[in-house]
């Protein structure tokens, strides 16, 4: 095992994981509309959801997307159609501090299978497995890497959740939340530039 490919491996599911994206973009905006423990679903769901996905993608599957290219395409216009939806609730999503609770969080399995259509969750195992498949023998490179991916999406939904949290005692008014929660669809509809600019890129 290269000790260089690993540290570099985790340093790049860590700057991945934790840097703006849907999953971090949504969780922030849950904890501020619904609190930590509503939350916590949403949150395991992207860890295991996202843990498994990259692990399938390292033991195989991510070869049939090369093999199929008009996968990746039904891939990204479908998560693109479903992340565009995810914009419109959050835009229209009301504090339940408000007294009338519209929205909710997105449970355990919705977010899990929701990895499965995030362009930036799907490129980026992808990306990790094909670069840094040598830092073992398969298939304990695949089961190392998702490893590594379990731990940094730890860290980003410890990170963002807690993010939302803070926000969640900062914003009182009903008119400031919801003003967040637009910028934040704004922000995620932003995030699908890679899906219509030019194919994974």
């Amino acid at each position: 095992m290269s000790l260089d490919l690993l540290l570099a491996a985790t340093l790049f599911a860590v700057v991945m994981t934790c840097t703006p994206g849907p999953n971090t973009l949504m969780l922030m905006t849950s904890a501020l509309n619904f609190g930590i423990r509503p939350t916590m679903p949403h949150a395991y769901g992207v860890t295991i959801g996202y843990t498994f996905m990259a692990l399938v993608i390292g033991l195989g599957l991510g070869a049939t997307f090369t093999l199929y290219p008009m996968l990746n395409t039904i891939l990204k216009y479908a998560g693109a159609a479903y992340m565009l939806w995810l914009a419109w609730i959050i835009g229209n999503s009301v504090s339940v501090k408000e007294g009338e609770r519209k929205g909710r969080p997105l449970k355990f399995l919705e977010a899990a299978a929701f990895q499965w259509i995030n362009v930036k969750a799907v490129l980026t195992s992808i990306t990790a497995m094909t670069t840094y498949g040598a830092i073992s023998v398969f298939p304990w490179n695949a089961i190392l890497i998702a490893f590594i991916f379990l731990l940094s999406c730890i860290l980003a939904c410890v990170i963002w959740v807690g993010f939302g949290s803070m926000l969640r005692r900062v914003l009182k008014e009903p008119r400031h939340i919801r003003i967040f929660n637009i910028v934040m669809a704004v922000l995620l509809v932003a995030s699908l530039y890679p899906v219509f600019a030019d194919g994974w890129s």
